[in-house]
């Protein structure tokens, strides 16, 4: 038995489903699918479970284009001048 508004802790609350949507083709469609997901859960009109499909699909997204920026900034070459008053390319990471 348990008493009005105290949590049962033994019930086993329900399993997130796992994601079946696949990475994005793009930053920009990843962008894209978040800013359409942040749209729909501000406007609050998702029921529950539907809110938390779309939180955790939007974390997915999250991860996806901060690994992409995170590769691309490895990737950026820095124009570095040298003593003589040339420059060189050097990778950002250098």
């Amino acid at each position: 038995m348990t008493l009005p508004g105290v949590f049962c802790l033994t019930k086993k609350w329900p399993k997130m489903p796992k994601s079946i949507e696949k990475e994005p083709k793009s930053f920009e469609a990843a962008t894209a699918e978040l800013d359409a997901l942040v749209e729909k859960m501000e406007a609050g009109q998702l029921p529950l479970e539907e809110s938390l499909a779309a939180y955790q699909r939007g974390t997915e997204l999250l991860r996806y284009c901060e690994r992409v920026l995170a590769d691309a900034e490895q990737r950026i070459q820095v124009l570095t001048p040298a003593a003589d008053g040339t420059a060189s390319l050097k990778d950002l990471a250098e």
